[in-house]
């Protein structure tokens, strides 16, 4: 089950999306319904107008809240459920000024992270049967990251390293700049805490070899062709039985060939399509008469 973190690392990234959109004041809303008086109630239902997987109920909830307590949405679904288009997902009663205010922002974190888990439910639909495990990216919109890993992870996927420091990652450009696998993995061994793994990127099967001589716990076949990976799977499951060195492929996963990439026998496929080709999941916010 995926989990959003505590409110009190969300809140502040909340009211400011809150304080983005109101400015000085909701001019429309608060001229019809001030809210130091605001005693006129209304009632709403968040629907679905297009099929899909849901995620960020709750913070569709929390923005409300953090506009008046008084303001009740109550889920008639949970994240992780896939709806039919025309499903009323929730149901809000509270004052208008508070419904109307944070009606926007609530529904730009709902639509945007429902449509990254309908994607990555899709992607992982296509290796279901198989053990191979969807992964997730860095490559996230800044400031949003913990939320759209959420929604891959709400939609199927693992979650890769959330930042920098989570784990080591070698990749081209660090051998490059190091000379080498050899001197990256030596350099690097003497400087990251136990029980970090060690990451490295590899384009050929020579770096592959040179990533198994050095005993490194994870090896990602980048941007290799099946053949390839293939090759690779077969040279890194033969070197040393007795120590399983973990196998990620990354580089041009698609919806057509993440099965044939799976099928190479890598234990885990990463890739940024599931948040940077995900399209909003179409809600509307309706006030009952």
């Amino acid at each position: 089950m995926a989990h959003l973190p505590p409110w009190l690392i969300l809140d502040p990234s909340l009211k400011s999306w809150l304080a983005e959109d109101l400015g000085r004041g909701d001019l429309t809303t608060q001229a019809l319904w001030p809210v130091e008086s605001d005693t006129t109630w209304g009632q709403a239902e968040l629907r679905l107008k297009q099929p899909g997987l849901i995620a960020g109920l709750p913070l569709f909830q929390r923005v409300f809240h953090l506009l008046c307590l008084e303001v009740d949405v109550q889920p008639l679904v949970q994240d992780g459920h896939t709806c039919p288009s025309g499903t009323v997902v929730a149901q809000l009663k509270g004052p208008m000024s508070a419904l109307l205010m944070g009606e926007r922002v609530a529904l730009n974190l709902i639509m945007p992270l429902s449509g990254i888990a309908t994607l990555t439910r899709t992607y992982a639909q296509q290796i279901a049967d198989l053990p191979t495990q969807l992964v997730d990216t860095r490559k996230t919109t800044p400031g949003l990251r913990m939320l759209e890993k959420y929604a891959t992870h709400v939609g199927g996927a693992i979650n890769h390293r959330l930042g920098l420091d989570d784990a080591v990652m070698i990749k081209d450009n660090h051998i490059i700049a190091a000379g080498g696998i050899g001197e990256a993995v030596r350099c690097i061994r003497q400087h990251v805490p136990f029980p970090l793994a060690i990451e490295v990127e590899t384009e050929t099967l020579e770096q592959v070899q040179q990533a198994l001589a050095h005993q490194v716990d994870i090896i990602m076949l980048d941007n290799m062709s099946v053949e390839q990976m293939q090759a690779a799977v077969q040279l890194i499951r033969s070197y040393s039985p007795s120590h399983r060195t973990i196998i990620e492929a990354s580089g041009n996963i698609n919806l057509q060939t993440i099965r044939t990439v799976a099928e190479t026998g890598v234990d885990y496929i990463s890739t940024s399509a599931t948040i940077t080709q995900a399209q909003w999941l179409d809600f509307s916010l309706k006030f009952m008469g």
